[in-house]
């Protein structure tokens, strides 16, 4: 299995943590010259690692640059910042949380994929792999930021796969239901056992099950599949 990614150059957004550090450790492990771009990158293994805020558009363009000029280029690209944002009912969200929340999860998003596909496009090839989520699909109750934001992400990735469909960049997104990390250890149990309930395998994911998925949609492998949606729920996804 080594190897797969030998001579790729390989960016991942919040890698330091979680499901983004789990991506980060495999792709380098395959061979690929991994940089990870998060706010704190300190825990980060990566030879590579730049103290990033993806909602900072300017920054993003400046680390996508400095990246591409340090490795040689970018060759795929892990979406993997994210945030969950507090729960609540609609006609009690923080309108400050919300707004945090769709900068974070949807425009920071934005800022990476637009800044990198250029590049892409002069080493005429390229993969993007977008982490959204189930709630995406489902609409989450008491986390309406993070569900809008994530099946915002969903139509993010529909529409620059078809824009360039017809070039050697694929870009596709995976919606996992929930996974154990540590964000587990600022929920409360109820809301642990709702999320449970909702998986017919009766389990939480792993990282290295999503990271197993998107090192595939990241790989050359990956070829005739774009603007596409990748379910990674144990069974909970029902569309």
């Amino acid at each position: 299995m080594a190897g797969r990614f030998a001579n790729r150059r390989a960016v991942v957004t919040g890698g330091a943590a979680g499901i983004g550090a789990s991506i980060a450790a495999r792709l380098a492990l395959e061979g690929a010259r991994v940089s990870v771009w998060d706010l704190d990158p300190s825990k980060s293994q990566a030879a590579h690692k730049l103290a990033l805020d993806v909602t900072d558009p300017d920054a993003v363009q400046r680390a996508a640059d400095s990246t591409a000029a340090a490795l040689g280029g970018i060759d795929i690209l892990v979406a993997s910042a994210g945030i969950s944002g507090p729960n609540g009912p609609v006609w009690e969200y923080p309108i400050a949380a919300w707004k945090q929340v769709i900068e974070v999860n949807l425009n920071g998003v934005f800022y990476c994929n637009r800044a990198v596909v250029p590049h892409m496009l002069r080493g005429e090839y390229g993969r993007i792999v977008n982490i959204a989520s189930v709630a995406g699909k489902e609409g989450n109750p008491n986390a309406s930021a993070y569900s809008a934001s994530k099946a915002a992400v969903m139509g993010l990735t529909k529409s620059l796969g078809k824009e360039l469909a017809k070039t050697n960049i694929r870009v596709n997104c995976v919606a996992p239901a929930a996974v154990r990390t540590a964000i587990f250890e600022q929920m409360k149990q109820e809301q642990i056992d709702f999320m449970l309930s909702k998986i017919p395998m009766g389990r939480f994911g792993t990282v290295e099950e999503v990271g197993a998925l998107v090192c595939w949609l990241a790989s050359e492998e990956c070829s005739f599949s774009t603007g596409a949606v990748f379910d990674v729920s144990g069974g909970r996804a029902t569309y």
